[in-house]
């Protein structure tokens, strides 16, 4: 798998799309090509940003607080783990990252875009400019289908507890983040059998060499 390694993958998405499901899998195929295979998540993957993460899942709070604590988390997953992990040439496999703020608290919240920006620019600024993902998996699914998912799944945190328009605006965020980033983004067509979706993202991986 030529140019994988040091790479930096994040799977992106609303709650109950299904983009969990696939990161072990796709982690185990670059690990039986001797790849090592960093797998995280955000908000969370060091011991501080896991605390921080508890804290913005289930404790009542402003938007702006909100961001202040997932990018604070983002410093301490980046200086931690994923820098030094792509610095030895690693794959990091990253359960959310930045484009997950822009959408959630951004276009979900209504909160300053400008604001997120100016917090991105401070926390993933690296020489070279920022820290983004090499490639950002996007699965689409349509809110209430994702919706009906998360309620048999599991007991909602503060964000699944939201309604369905703050899930559509969510989607929307993705899906601008897509549109002004194309290079960087691939949908995955998450409404479909669970063999189909890893199909497509077998597609997206081999297009690039990977």
């Amino acid at each position: 798998m030529s140019g994988a390694a040091g790479r930096f993958v994040c799977l992106e998405g609303i709650d109950g799309a299904g983009k969990s499901s696939h990161l072990a899998p796709i982690a185990a195929r670059w690990r039986a090509r001797g790849l090592e295979v960093v797998q995280t998540r955000e908000p969370g993957g060091t011991a501080l940003a896991e605390a921080l993460r508890g804290l913005v899942l289930h404790e009542p709070m402003d938007a702006l607080t909100e961001a202040l604590l997932l990018f604070a988390a983002r410093r301490d997953h980046l200086a931690k783990l994923i820098e030094p992990a792509l610095a030895r040439g690693a794959v990091v496999l990253c359960d959310r990252f930045s484009d997950a703020t822009f959408a959630y608290q951004g276009a979900g919240r209504g909160f300053d875009v400008g604001v997120l920006r100016t917090l991105e620019a401070w926390v993933q600024e690296r020489p070279g400019g920022l820290r983004q993902p090499d490639l950002t998996l996007w699965f689409d699914l349509d809110p209430a289908v994702a919706a009906a998912r998360v309620a048999h799944a599991r007991a909602p945190d503060r964000f699944e507890r939201e309604d369905a328009g703050f899930f559509r605006r969510v989607a929307e965020g993705y899906r601008q983040r897509l549109e002004a980033e194309p290079g960087r983004f691939v949908r995955i067509d998450a409404d479909r059998p669970r063999d189909e979706v890893s199909a497509q993202v077998e597609a997206a991986l081999e297009a690039r060499g990977w």
